[in-house]
Order: C-alpha cells, then sequence, then structure tokens
C-alpha cells in the first residue's frame, strides 16, 4: 500500500466550500466518490511524520484510495516490545521484572506516537524505516522457540500489559453492526440513486408523477432488500466471532500469581491456563506446557480433532525462530475449540499468547469477510464505460435541445426541463434494477440445485470460466480411505501382501502394534475420533483403545498414557485347548497392552508423526513411525529397506492407491518417562527398521469421470491441485480422464541451489499405462525412449507437467522465466501446501485465465477466496470464506455452476443491450418531435416505460440456462466487435424507419398541423385542403399531433422487436419460447398494439393523447413495422450470428488449430476460410496478436524447438535466466 501526508489548507477548504453551495451539493458528491480529490482539494502536501491525513492507494489491479485520519498517542516507550530491550539490565531469572522496575522507567518523558487505522489494522509511525509500521504480535520480537520457554514463559506484570495494550488495544474481533441510518446513507449516495433522485425531481417538475412514483417504488424496495442483506450479514458475521469475543481466563502474572481476566484484556506476551474441560481460544497462543486437542473446523473447514503438542524446549528445533506457521502444531488458533487437555500433575496446560484481536489468524479471515476486494470483472467496467458513453450521446442531444428552443423563442424554464430531460432519456434510471433481476433469477436456480451464494456478483463471473482447479482427496476421491491390504518386510525383503492386519497371527507383530499406536486418535464422549486415515488404520487392526479419566491422571505423577490392547477373544488359537487357558486369558492379553507415552503429531512439513510407547511388562521403550514411504525409508536403517522398495512402491503408486511406510526402533532401557517428553523428535527418527507398506485404496467418486469429460468437451481446463503423493495423483489424473491414455505426463523435479551449485530442474517422462493392443495382449511403452519425438508437429505434442510442492517453490524462485510455461500446460500438482495452492491461482490468474477452484474446505480456504470462482463441498463454518457452497458433495455442481454462470452473463448482456436500445429509441423518438416543438406525453412515456420496458426488462431474464456445456463461451466484454456491431446496427436500422415515417407522413395528402378540430379518419381530401389552415387553441405542450402518434407507434414496436431479437436462446440459455411470462407479454403487448392501431378505442387514444389517423395509413404503419422487423432480425441472425460471429470474432475462443491445407480442404471449407480472411481483413483483425496472455504464451511454445525439455534433461538456474534475458 502506498501513502502520501498531508495537512489542512484553510483556503483550499474555503473555495470548496464555495463550491459545494453553488453546486448544490453535487461538488461534495463528487469528493465523497472521489476521496484522493478531496484530500488534494482541502489539503496540501506535507511529510507522514507530521501529516494530519492520509492519502493512501493499494498496490494490486484495482489502485483502490482511502482517505485516513493519523492520530497521536503518549506512550513509555516508542515501540511495543522495547521495555524487554531496555529492562534486560533488571531482569530477573526466567524473564520475571520487578513491578517496581518498570514503574520508574514509565515515569520518565512519554513518547509521543502517530498511528492511523485501516480496515481494522493499526499503523504506528516508526522513526527508524521513516515509515508506517503494523505490530502483528510476539513474532515481531523474532524470538527462538527456547526464547519463548526462557523469556516469556512466567507471564507478564501489569505496567507491561497496560503499555502493550496501548499499540494491541483490546483483545476482540470487533464486527461493529452499523445503524440502519448509516447502511441507508451509505447506499443513497450511490450514484445510480443520486441519479434516480434527479430523475425523479424533474419528472416531478414536469408533472410526470406516474412514472417518477414507479421508480421511487422500485427503488425502496431494491434499498430495503440491500439494506436487509447486508444487515443479515453484518449480523451473521458478527454472531459468528461473538462466541470467543467476551470469555474470562486465567492469566499468569510475572510474581507467579494467577489472576482471573477478561479476555479482552490479553496482550501478546500474557501466559494463560487452558483449563481441563477445554475452551474456545480468545486469541493465537502458543503451547508451552501440556498437550491439547483441538477442533479447528472454523478455520479449515476440517472437523477431525488435532493434538497439539508443546513447544520445544531444547535441541535443534527450539533454536529456530517462532513461526506460526512452521509450528501449528503447537499453537492453538483463535476461535477453534480446545475439547480437552492432558498434564502433567501440578503442572498446568499454559499457553504463550501471541497474537490478538484482527491480527489472529481468524481476525484475518473475517477482516477479508469484511473488506474484500472488489469483483475484477469486465462485464462492470464496460458497462461503465457504455454508459459514459450513453452519457455523451445525451450531451450532444442536450445541446440540441438547448439551440433548438433557443432559436424558436421557447420560454427559459420549457428549455432547462427539456434539455435535463433528454439526459434521463438516454441513461435509463431502471438500468440497475433490471441489470440485478437476471442474477437474482440465477441465484434462486442455483439453490433450487443444492449451491447457496453469498456473492452474487461472482455468478456472471462462473459464465468466463475456462480453468477449474480441484482439490482430490474427498473432492474427486471419496473422502475416506479402505485399507486395500498390508505388505511386511522382513530380513531385507517383502513378504507377500496380506488382504488382513488382524489375523490373530499378526497380533504380536511390530507391524500390528505400529498401526495400533502410531497415530493421533482420541476418545471424544466415548466416540473414537480423529484423522480419517488414522481411523480406517486402527479400525483395520481390531484393537481397543482406553484413555485414563481425570481422577486417574490427578492420583499419579506421571501422565496417564492412552492404552491400546487387542480385543479379549484374539487369543493364540493354540491355547485354546490348553485347560489353564481360561485362567491365563487376561494375562496374555494384557501383554499386548501398550501404552502411548508421547505422540510426535503429523507435520505435513515433515511428512510423517511419531510415537513413543512402552509395551506392559516391557523394561524398554519403542518408537513407531508412520509417513511418506520415501520419508520413512530414509529414516530408516538401509539394509532393513527391501531392494525392491522404489519398484514396488511405483508399482502401487501407479495403481491409484496411497501408501503408507511403517517403521520401529526399540529404544535405550535408560530413558525415562520425564526424559522422552523433552526429547527432540530428530533424535527418535533416526536409525529406524522398515517395517513395510501400508496401502490405502481412494476410490474415484461416480460423478467425476463424467464432470470432467464434460469439462474437457466445453474446452474448459481442468488441474489437480492436492497434497498427495506424486504418482498417486497422477494416476487418480489418469483413471478420472484429466489425463487421458495416450497423454504425457513429464514430472518436473526441482532442487534449490547447494554448496555453489545453481537451483535444478530433472525432467522426468513416465511410463504409460499398460493398454490393450489389438490382439487383446499388454505392452508396456517406456515413454523415455519412444514417445518423445521432436519431429512431430507441436499440436501434436500432447503432454503435461506434474509439478510437486518442493519442485514448484523452487521454480518459482529460482526460475521465474518458467513458471507461465509450466503454467500453461501443467495438469497435476501434488504434495502443495494451503499458501502455495493459492499462489497457484494467483499464477494462473496472472495470464489471464478465468479461474474457478473446487474443494471440500479443508486446507484450501485461502484458495477458494482467491480464485474468481470458489466452490467449497464443505458445509462447515470454513464455507463462509467461499463464495458458493455446494450441499452435493461431488463435483457435478460444478458444471451446473458454469451453465447458470453463463446465462446470468448472456442475460446481463441481453438485458443491457435491451436497455440501451430503449433509450435511444426513445432519445430518437423524442429528438424528432422536438425539431418541430412537440414531445411524447405523460401517459405515453408512462405505457412506454412500465408496461413495455420493465415488464419485459423483468421478465426477459427468466430463460433458465441451457441443459448441457458447449464448447463457446459467451463474450466477456460490451465493448466486442460482435455486441457493438449488433447494438449498433439496430440503432441504425430504429434511426432509419423512424425518419422514414417522420417524413411519410408528412408527405401525406390528409396531413396537417394538427388541431382540436382535426378529423383526419373522416373528411375527405378535398375538406382537408381546406381546412389546413385553420388554427384553434390548443395545448401548449403540443402533444396531439400527426407525427407525436406515428412515432409513438413506430417506436412501441421497436421497443418490442429488439427485446426479441436481443432475447437469445441456445447455446448458453433455453429458447425464448420456453420462458412463458416473456411470451405472455410479448403477445400480449403485441396484440394491444395492433388492436389500438386498427380498431382505435376512443377512451385509450385519449388516455394516451393519441389522435386519430385514416385507416389507409393505419396499414401503412403495420406494413412498415413488419419490414422493420424483418430487417432487424435479417440483420442480427444472418449478419451478425453467422457472417461476423462464425468468420471474424471466432478466433478469439482459443489458439488457432492446424487448418486443412488448400488441396485437401472441401470446397464449402476453402469459401469459408477465404471469406474469414476477406472479413478479417476488413475489419482490421488479420494476424492480430490474441488479448489474453495465455494465448500469447501457447503461440510461443508452438515456436520454440526445445519445448518441452526432452526425457532425462536437466535445467540450469543461471541457463534458463540467461537464455530468457536474451529473448526478452
Amino acid at each position: 500500500m502506498e501513502v502520501w501526508g498531508y495537512r489542512p489548507c484553510l483556503w483550499k477548504t474555503i473555495l470548496v466550500g464555495v463550491g459545494v453551495v453553488c453546486s448544490g451539493g453535487l461538488l461534495l458528491l463528487l469528493l465523497y466518490w472521489l476521496p484522493e480529490w478531496g484530500v488534494k482539494g482541502t489539503c496540501t502536501h506535507t511529510s507522514l511524520r507530521d501529516a494530519h491525513t492520509l492519502l493512501l492507494r493499494t498496490t494490486d489491479e484495482f489502485r483502490q484510495w482511502f482517505r485516513a485520519k493519523a492520530h497521536v498517542m503518549l506512550a513509555p516507550w516508542k515501540k511495543p516490545f522495547d521495555s524487554l530491550d531496555l529492562s534486560a539490565t533488571a531482569q530477573l531469572p526466567n524473564g520475571d521484572h520487578s513491578e517496581e522496575h518498570y514503574g520508574k522507567l514509565a515515569q520518565g518523558q512519554p513518547a509521543q506516537i502517530h498511528h492511523f487505522t485501516h480496515h481494522s489494522t493499526k499503523y504506528y509511525w516508526d522513526d527508524e524505516t521513516q515509515n508506517f509500521e503494523t505490530y502483528k504480535g510476539l513474532e515481531d520480537v523474532n524470538v527462538s522457540c527456547a526464547g519463548i520457554h526462557s523469556e516469556h514463559s512466567s507471564g507478564l506484570c501489569t505496567t507491561l500489559q497496560e503499555h502493550r495494550r496501548l499499540f494491541f488495544g483490546e483483545n476482540e474481533i470487533a464486527v461493529r453492526v452499523p445503524s440502519l441510518f448509516k447502511l441507508l446513507i451509505k447506499e443513497v449516495l450511490n450514484p445510480f440513486y443520486i441519479f434516480q433522485l434527479f430523475s425523479v425531481i424533474l419528472w416531478s417538475a414536469e408533472d410526470y408523477y406516474y412514472y417518477a412514483t414507479a421508480i421511487v417504488f422500485m427503488s425502496v424496495i431494491s434499498i430495503a432488500t440491500s439494506l436487509y442483506t447486508i444487515k443479515k450479514q453484518y449480523v451473521m458475521l458478527h454472531d459468528m466471532v461473538a462466541a470467543h469475543s467476551v470469555v474470562r481466563a486465567s492469566v499468569c502474572k510475572g510474581n507467579k500469581e494467577i489472576a482471573e481476566a477478561m479476555s479482552t484484556e490479553l496482550v501478546p506476551g500474557d501466559v494463560v491456563i487452558i483449563p481441563a474441560n477445554g475452551m474456545i481460544m480468545p486469541c493465537d497462543a502458543v503451547l508451552i506446557h501440556g498437550t491439547c486437542i483441538v477442533n479447528e473446523s472454523m478455520l479449515t473447514g476440517e472437523s477431525v480433532p488435532v493434538t497439539k503438542t508443546s513447544l520445544p524446549s531444547s535441541g535443534e528445533d527450539a533454536a529456530v525462530s517462532y513461526n506460526m506457521e512452521e509450528h501449528k502444531r503447537h499453537t492453538l488458533f483463535c476461535g477453534t475449540h480446545v475439547i480437552q487437555t492432558r498434564f502433567y500433575t501440578g503442572e498446568l496446560v499454559k499457553a504463550v499468547v501471541v497474537r490478538t484481536g484482527f491480527s489472529t489468524e481468524k481476525g484475518q479471515l473475517v477482516r477479508s469477510i469484511l473488506y474484500p476486494k472488489p469483483t475484477d470483472f469486465k462485464l462492470y467496467r464496460d458497462a461503465y464505460l457504455f454508459l459514459l458513453c450513453l452519457v455523451g450521446v445525451a450531451g450532444i442531444g442536450f445541446i440540441y435541445t438547448i439551440v433548438l428552443s433557443v432559436m424558436n423563442q421557447v420560454p427559459a424554464k420549457t428549455i432547462i426541463i427539456e434539455s435535463l430531460d433528454i439526459i434521463t432519456i438516454t441513461v435509463p434510471p431502471a438500468l440497475p434494477a433490471a441489470m440485478t433481476a437476471g442474477i437474482v433469477y440465477a441465484q434462486r436456480r442455483l439453490k433450487r440445485v443444492g449451491i447457496f451464494c453469498i456473492s452474487p456478483q461472482r455468478i456472471n463471473m462462473c459464465g468466463q470460466l475456462n480453468l477449474v482447479c480441484f482439490d482430490k482427496t474427498g473432492t474427486l476421491t471419496e473422502d475416506g480411505l479402505d485399507l486395500w491390504g498390508i505388505q511386511r518386510a522382513e530380513a531385507g525383503s517383502f513378504s507377500p501382501p496380506e488382504s488382513e492386519a488382524a489375523e490373530q497371527s499378526l497380533v504380536s507383530s511390530a507391524f500390528v502394534a505400529g498401526m495400533a499406536s502410531c497415530h493421533s486418535l482420541t476418545k471424544i464422549e466415548g466416540e473414537l475420533s480423529g484423522d480419517p486415515l488414522d481411523l480406517k488404520m486402527f479400525s483395520a487392526t481390531g484393537w481397543i483403545l482406553e484413555e485414563p479419566i481425570e481422577e486417574e491422571t490427578a492420583l499419579h505423577n506421571p501422565l496417564m498414557p492412552t492404552v491400546v490392547r487387542p480385543p479379549k477373544h484374539v487369543v493364540p488359537e493354540a491355547n485354546q485347548n490348553n485347560p489353564l487357558a481360561q485362567n491365563m486369558e487376561l494375562s496374555q492379553i494384557s501383554s499386548f497392552e501398550i501404552g502411548i507415552v508421547r505422540q510426535f503429531p503429523f507435520s505435513s512439513a515433515l511428512q510423517r508423526m511419531s510415537v513413543v510407547v512402552r509395551k506392559l511388562g516391557e523394561k524398554h521403550m519403542d518408537a513407531y513411525l508412520k509417513g511418506a514411504p520415501e520419508i520413512v525409508a530414509s529414516l530408516c536403517k538401509q539394509h532393513t529397506v527391501p531392494q525392491s522398495f522404489t519398484e514396488t512402491l511405483e508399482s502401487y503408486t501407479r495403481q491409484g492407491f496411497r501408501v503408507i511406510a511403517l517403521a520401529h526402533r526399540q529404544l535405550e532401557s535408560k530413558l525415562s518417562w520425564h526424559k522422552v517428553q523433552s526429547l527432540s523428535r530428530v533424535l527418535i527418527e533416526t536409525n529406524m527398521e522398515f517395517l513395510g507398506l501400508i496401502i490405502m485404496q481412494n476410490k474415484i467418486k461416480q460423478e467425476t469421470a463424467g464432470v470432467l469429460r464434460e469439462l474437457r468437451q466445453a474446452h474448459i481446463r481442468t488441474l489437480m491441485v492436492t497434497g498427495d503423493n506424486m504418482l498417486t495423483a497422477i494416476s487418480v489424473a489418469r483413471d478420472c480422464g484429466m489425463v487421458r491414455a495416450h497423454e504425457q505426463v513429464v514430472i518436473a523435479d526441482a532442487v534449490p541451489p547447494k554448496d555453489f551449485n545453481p537451483a535444478t530442474i530433472m525432467w522426468h517422462y513416465t511410463e504409460n499405462p499398460a493398454q490393450p493392443t489389438k490382439d487383446n495382449q499388454s505392452v508396456e511403452i517406456n515413454l523415455e525412449e519412444r514417445a518423445y519425438d521432436k519431429r512431430q508437429p507441436p499440436q501434436e505434442q500432447s503432454y503435461h507437467f506434474a509439478v510437486s510442492g518442493k519442485a514448484f517453490a523452487v521454480i518459482t524462485e529460482h526460475f521465474p522465466q518458467l513458471v507461465q510455461k509450466l503454467a500453461l500446460r501443467a495438469t497435476v500438482f501434488a504434495r502443495m501446501a494451503p499458501d502455495q495452492k493459492t499462489q497457484l491461482v494467483e499464477i494462473l490468474q496472472s495470464i489471464d485465465y478465468t479461474v474457478g477452484m473446487c474443494g471440500d474446505g479443508a486446507n484450501d480456504c485461502g484458495a477458494l477466496k482467491r480464485a474468481h470462482s470458489g466452490i467449497s463441498l464443505s458445509e462447515l463454518e470454513a464455507s463462509v470464506a467461499s463464495p458458493f457452497t455446494s450441499t452435493t458433495p461431488n463435483i457435478s455442481c460444478v458444471p451446473n455452476l458454469i451453465r447458470e454462470g453463463r446465462a446470468a452473463l448472456i442475460t446481463s448482456f441481453c438485458v443491457f443491450k435491451f436497455m440501451a436500445l430503449y433509450s435511444i429509441i426513445q432519445y430518437l423518438s423524442v429528438t424528432l418531435l422536438y425539431s418541430i416543438l412537440s414531445n411524447l406525453g405523460d401517459f405515453q412515456f408512462l405505457f412506454i416505460d412500465i408496461a413495455i420496458i420493465l415488464i419485459i426488462a423483468f421478465t426477459m431474464s427468466l430463460n433458465p440456462a441451457w441443459k448441457e456445456l458447449v464448447w463457446r463461451r459467451p463474450p466477456s466484454s460490451l465493448i466486442s466487435g460482435p455486441l457493438l456491431c449488433s447494438v449498433l446496427t439496430q440503432i441504425l436500422t430504429c434511426l432509419f424507419f423512424q425518419v422514414l415515417v417522420f417524413l411519410l407522413v408528412r408527405q401525406q395528402r390528409w396531413y396537417e398541423t394538427w388541431t382540436p378540430q382535426s378529423d383526419a379518419c373522416n373528411v375527405s381530401s378535398y375538406s382537408l385542403t381546406q381546412s389546413s389552415n385553420v388554427s384553434s387553441p390548443h395545448d401548449h405542450k403540443n402533444i396531439k399531433n400527426y407525427e407525436n402518434t406515428t412515432l409513438f407507434y413506430i417506436s412501441s414496436f421497436q421497443y418490442l422487436c429488439v427485446a426479441i431479437i436481443f432475447s437469445k436462446g441456445k447455446p448458453f440459455r433455453q429458447p425464448s419460447y420456453k420462458n412463458w411470462p416473456f411470451m405472455l407479454s410479448c403477445i400480449g403487448l403485441y396484440t394491444f398494439l395492433l388492436f389500438i392501431m386498427l380498431y382505435p378505442v376512443p377512451a385509450i387514444d385519449s388516455f394516451l393523447e393519441i389522435v386519430c389517423v385514416p385507416h389507409d395509413w393505419r396499414v401503412t404503419l403495420v406494413v412498415i413495422v413488419v419490414v422493420n422487423a424483418a430487417v432487424s432480425f435479417m440483420l442480427e441472425i444472418l449478419i451478425l450470428d453467422i457472417v461476423l460471429w462464425r468468420l471474424v470474432f471466432r478466433g478469439n475462443q482459443g489458439v488457432t488449430r492446424p487448418s486443412a491445407s488448400p488441396a485437401t480442404a472441401k470446397p464449402q471449407e476453402a469459401n469459408s476460410r477465404w471469406g474469414s480472411s476477406f472479413l478479417s481483413w476488413l475489419f482490421c483483425r488479420r494476424n492480430k496478436p490474441p488479448r489474453v496472455r495465455y494465448m500469447n504464451v501457447a503461440l510461443e511454445l508452438q515456436d520454440d524447438p526445445d519445448w518441452p525439455p526432452g526425457p532425462s534433461t536437466v535445467t540450469y538456474a543461471s541457463d534458463a535466466q540467461s537464455s530468457n534475458s536474451a529473448a526478452l
């Protein structure tokens, strides 16, 4: 964010005040809408240090402006953690500080600190950097894990708490629900509503009360609905965060006292005690004593309880600086529910407060909801440009009206009203309501198919999606895993696979003991709970888990372990015939009991977890390790890992199985319980003995393959972004059709720089699965040797890149010039961390993809929020971050959403074009009538605006979405060739026929300057010529005349004609004849207009101020109306849809495909190609480069002989950069 400092300027303020008075408040509105003008118009530039007002501008693509007021506060020290440095000499052991010492320090001269608040974040002036900085919390000190234990574990004294509270404020995520009055003022000051107010005042001055009342009524309903929705969202958000806003907490003071305090008083550095029965966390805190089981569904969307352990206090792990992301397994996050705690007797479960308020993880989530990024969609930007064009047209009419009126000596009041009226005619005040209708209807249709939307503006965006990212587990595949089998390793080789782990013969094996104990399961209210994989693995053993109750823990000094044991009926069969078996049964079962002494929870960074256990009766302890096979094998003694490990693992992963490896180690007998609790996991997880593989099956959901096929046929690209193993992900991608059988997968394996060696990328070509040949035999194709052929044309080389999270990090940092190339053809992203998923979405957006993201909400929250259209398959609270939530737990919601998005987008275009044509048609009629000092009557305006326009605009939006996805995408811009041609041809057609009838009516033999005595219907030609000069007094507005009547008839039919032409159906919407409200409206209006035209009813003529014209002229008008409709239809259907769209504008749908050679082309294709070439030349589109970046990248790669890299080649960072720098 960029920031500039300003101070008030008296003469500028006075000047602006005069301007506001002279403009009737309009200048004040303009300054409200444009804050940068408001600041620059009333202030002068100054340094940031002395600024009174600050002007802020975001550095993203939106470049939004904000203003903020600077404040000054007094504090004992200039920074929240300065006291730690200043008091180092007076420090007591373990960071204890005397209250008297801080009191003396605080008595000095207080420091003046400048600060301002923006979007619930405080920024403080820093004299060192000469800029404004934010303070997040304890992480700002850059303290190590050991430092948190030594310096921050005893709590804060009152003086320090008060000092830090000055900077961090109260610990609350304050979602203030604005009053209805504030929301009303903010809503009413919208430019559209101001324009509507201006229109209503003007119409009232003209006594045009009826339509003014209708517009006011629509605006009131629109404002009331908007206020209700906004208020409801604020209340929902307020209630969501209120659960933990104010709770009581036990806080450790610096003098080792424990005091009760309100959670709003907590500051970073406070030490809170987590009660045994749990609590909802009021802040982000790091655990320093004890263990907690936490439900983090509020943040992650995953309702699986997570075990949190205390921060390491010794060893290599403790020397690392504390980082919330890296140490999240030790961090309790704000808003998460601590279900239960485990502790030593006499030692409380303690946590140090790290962040408070809006700085917490939950605070940042709430802030992103409170202050979302504006929806960047071309439709809305183009809509404003189009309106500016209409304003320009209105300006021409405004000047024309004034000049014409002055020349005809019209009274000044009439000149002002009529010239302003032309503006309200050209820019339709009903446009916002009409545009919103289509989105509201689409939202209702989505709700019917189980898709709920919290951001309706994004529905239109869904219509432009050309790439969708999918999470794998729970999205493409079933959520749960089934145990397919186990494969144990003995004496350095694999045994045959076994399908059952609960076999009686395996009860005493180390493998089953590892399966039964190496997990993070816990019992909550008597039910086993934890990670689904752990649950499946444990249930496959058939063992039982027992946890100590609180009373048992209190009776013993050591921590009572969780115990796992086989069920009572599992006794080796050899003992069943032994008469002593019944007596020995209990002792035999108890000998298999295993107590879990310590857990090292699963870490996505380490890709493993481990436990330390003790078997009942044994003097030594054992360690079990479970995790990614490659990682586990690297931590084992080499001779215990089977030689066929790599081949076996690949064979399973290539078939789509999820493989987990187990390892075991017997620990030294001298290790005591207390020593184990302080040991680093690095010391435990080494020199392990490899036990074997657990093979889990993750089935693809039934709907997945069909949906992906439908998306591919619609030319919508699909990607997989998962945290799972690379080969498993590739296998699933092949099985579900994301990567087809004949297509090749190239794995980009990147290594960071090390020991003066640059970063490198190794390109591995995977083998295709066996394909049936013609004689029904299978053959393995080695792609390393055969399938890669540089002589193939680029279009025929069908390949996909696969990138791991580790490689992705290296490539984005060291190979920035390859990022776009990889993003264009990469399909599988494996082992991706949550923040990497978000980064990937941003990269794809940077090359102009419109990106959708579909996930189950577990690790996808950031990507779901960042994508143009995020759809969550989880109904948990985390879905509040996603614009769309589906109640259907599979990806079939994605095509539904895209189809509805396309229908809503086309509806928006149709309504916008119709409203623009309505304005122009009425503008043409009024301009022609102004030339004879006439106008349309009030009831004519009323009939057109309400009976025709409003009914048509609201019913033409009801067309449902087309039943299938087509390859063609709707245009994204109003300022595009086809749409502009469509609008301009219809404008010219309407102009031609209006001018035609305006001139023709004046050429008729019966024509005269109309008077109340005129009766063109019943007099002969002779009497007409005799009475043409008779003049009688008539109304001063000159509404009743032949020109007015003729133009009213013609224009009324033109409105209906363009409505039917623009209300298109296939391929994005159902045909208009299926939209019965629209069809009934059109038929009813056509019937009514033809009836009053051919068979005049005096009462209706009088009401509409229509004059009687001869029957012959009425028939002539019907003929002209039919010809007008025919010409309009021909221009729209023949020229636009067939010629221009198919031959000229189709090229922007994608990269040009290779065409047939002239010799082999059919005559029709040849003619089409020559026609396309000629029209492209005519419209200056020949050899025009694509507008979107990913198409440009694709065209560049087609001409690059070195892409894709060959098998087993290596790309070095220095080489890649030098070769690309030359190209740039």
